[in-house]
């Protein structure tokens, strides 16, 4: 009879969602994210809940990590990247906080481009605030929580590896040092190789920043002199040139 009760109520919660545009993807599906199955083998999560264009996750593109508190160099370099990935048309990956991710974001979606959000706040409520883009198929938003929950710092962290892995580059605009999500998500993609890790460099840029730098980050210059739609270009090339640069274990 309980287990009856909870079944019913399950369904009544994802017909909910269902109406909201909120849809569940599990690991079993075919359509999960590969990248995911792929970096974080069994540590990948189980279920996710999106909204909007499922197609982006994973797509070519570039995440952007950082502080919502930005000097203007860190806001421009924020807004930079975004605008590149909607000239060049990479898929913008963020977190969807205040601060870098929306600046990076809105610049993207500005640009024509596209952009994913990975939430460790309420989904729900986000639905409501990007109809638009969600609607023209620009936007996905995503996360491995509940789409009801609100922030907290343990889902900030624990969802900061699934911006990174979803990605093919990855730019830190700013770090604090040896604490917070930022620096968090930085020095784990660095010691696990997932993907080339580029850090803001510039002269007053944050001790984080010069710390994660030491710790084999790839600098990545202020202003960035070369026309936006080359960046992934200047990704590339840059990440390739590096001796220590991550690669896939040869399997035969």
């Amino acid at each position: 009879m309980q287990l009856a009760e909870r079944t019913n109520n399950l369904q009544h919660e994802l017909n909910r969602l269902e109406s909201l545009g909120i849809h569940p993807l599990t690991r079993a599906d075919s359509d999960y994210p590969e990248k995911y199955r792929q970096r974080l083998k069994d540590s990948a999560p189980a279920v996710l809940f999106y909204a909007g264009e499922k197609a982006l996750l994973g797509q070519p593109g570039i995440a952007v990590v950082g502080s919502r508190h930005l000097d203007e160099a860190g806001q421009e370099c924020a807004r930079f990247v975004g605008n590149a990935c909607g000239l060049s048309g990479q898929v913008l990956y963020s977190g969807g906080a205040k601060g870098v991710d929306t600046l990076s974001m809105e610049s993207a979606l500005e640009a024509r481009g596209t952009a994913v959000g990975v939430l460790s706040d309420s989904l729900t409520r986000a639905v409501r605030s990007r109809k638009e883009a969600l609607k023209r198929g620009d936007l996905c938003l995503v996360t491995p929580y509940s789409p009801n929950a609100g922030f907290s710092v343990g889902a900030a962290m624990g969802r900061n590896r699934l911006i990174y892995t979803l990605a093919d580059y990855a730019i830190v605009v700013a770090s604090d040092a040896e604490t917070g999500g930022t620096w968090a998500g930085a020095t784990e993609t660095l010691k696990n190789g997932w993907v080339p890790v580029f850090v803001l460099e510039h002269e007053q840029m944050p001790e984080g920043n010069k710390l994660l730098l030491q710790k084999g980050a790839l600098a990545f210059p202020h202003p960035f002199k070369e026309p936006p739609v080359k960046l992934p270009e200047w990704l590339k090339e840059k990440a390739a040139s590096l001796p220590s640069q991550p690669s896939q274990p040869n399997l035969f």
